[in-house]
């Protein structure tokens, strides 16, 4: 068995709050971490001269859609399967190249995820993230994803049960729901609620009984509440969770995904460019989101690390970013990291084998200049090394 030891480098975890100095870790030909050291490294058949720099785990981001394009303003990819494939390719490409190594997606055209999954299996994917594929979708008629060829549109909870199924037969890994507009549709608002808590109630059952995960998209009120009482395991968005919700939350080991980058995208640089009512949507809910925040996380809620990437302006390069929203709802930079190597891995059930720099898991980390302990911003670093299972990949 091969072994490569990379060696002279500050060392964070993601399980703390400090780097440790003067570091050296192993990594076998299975891509796990087999021993982490101090000073001089151990005999190995490879070494790698980090140089001083910063090593840290890399991004789980659990909140994505990977045939959307952030430059078409309408939150969708308009072309074909073929078309979108690619275009979902070399977002996964931009996605990886900025730090990400593990993503849950929560919303494709043409279930374009799972397929790309299957290739990934195969080894025909290259230099793109792990990959936990949704498909399609959930929503109601006319409600939040309600376009083309992007959602299971259900509206009983029959319905909702036999599209469910029929997503897992098709390859879906986690389910994702609809329980209120959003910003980027016209005829709805953040407090509509749309999917009932009774039709929502039963993807969580059906989802449950294969040990998957349940993602509600859900802004405003009541939709919040609806699908917390139905069971779901995070809530996207969230932005105006209240005390009660979140104390809920935390009894029922709800996670949150704030997705703030996507939120200040719309609001900060769609002015003259998205529509007025899409704009003044996003722009609203600033203050408010800030504080409902805040409250939740000091009641104790688990935050993860997620940016709706693919929604206006909202880049595939741009996960990095988030880390400096979430430390103004009141984290240290180490808490907002925690967001995605504690917190997304135990959502998504992989933290076993991803998330953290421990022995016995996957060497996916990056490569920093900067010490990202110290400010936020060092993570945003463009040309960042990015390796996968000890590879390097960017």
């Amino acid at each position: 068995m091969t072994q490569t030891t990379f060696y002279n480098c500050y060392f964070f975890d993601g399980t703390n709050d400090q780097n440790q100095t003067d570091t050296w870790f192993t990594v076998d030909d299975t891509g796990r971490i087999t021993a982490i050291g101090h000073g001089t490294p151990t005999d190995t058949t490879d070494t790698v001269d980090l140089h001083g720099q910063y090593v840290m785990p890399g991004f789980i981001n659990v909140h994505t859609h990977i045939t959307s394009d952030p430059d078409a303003f309408s939150g969708h990819f308009g072309g074909s399967e073929t078309e979108s494939a690619v275009f979902a390719y070399e977002n996964l490409r931009t996605l990886l190249k900025s730090g990400v190594t593990y993503i849950r997606e929560c919303g494709t055209t043409y279930d374009i995820d799972i397929k790309l999954k299957r290739l990934q299996r195969q080894g025909k994917l290259p230099q793109t993230p792990h990959m936990m594929a949704s498909g399609r979708a959930f929503s109601m008629t006319g409600g939040h994803g309600d376009g083309p060829h992007a959602a299971y549109l259900v509206d009983s909870q029959d319905e909702m049960r036999k599209a469910v199924r029929t997503a897992f037969k098709g390859g879906a890994e986690c389910i994702k729901v609809m329980a209120t507009g959003g910003v980027m549709t016209p005829n709805d608002f953040m407090e509509d609620p749309q999917l009932s808590t009774a039709e929502i109630a039963i993807a969580v059952e059906e989802a449950h009984h294969k040990r998957r995960i349940v993602a509600a998209h859900a802004e405003g009120n009541p939709g919040i509440q609806n699908a917390l009482n139905a069971g779901v395991d995070s809530i996207e968005h969230g932005f105006y969770v209240n005390s009660d919700e979140a104390h809920q939350m935390v009894e029922q080991g709800t996670y949150l995904t704030p997705t703030l980058v996507a939120e200040a995208a719309v609001a900060n640089q769609g002015q003259g460019q998205l529509p007025d009512w899409e704009v003044k949507k996003a722009a609203d809910a600033m203050a408010d989101t800030y504080l409902n925040l805040s409250q939740a996380f000091k009641i104790g809620v688990k935050f993860t690390c997620g940016t709706d990437a693919g929604t206006p302006f909202n880049g595939f390069e741009r996960t990095p970013e988030e880390f400096g929203f979430l430390a103004k709802i009141g984290m240290t930079p180490a808490q907002a990291y925690q967001c995605s190597s504690i917190n997304a891995a135990t959502l998504m059930g992989i933290a076993d084998d991803y998330g953290t720099l421990t022995v016995g898991k996957f060497a996916d980390f990056q490569v920093l200049r900067a010490d990202p302990l110290a400010d936020t911003a060092a993570v945003i670093q463009a040309d960042k090394a990015v390796y996968v299972g000890g590879v390097r990949q960017f």
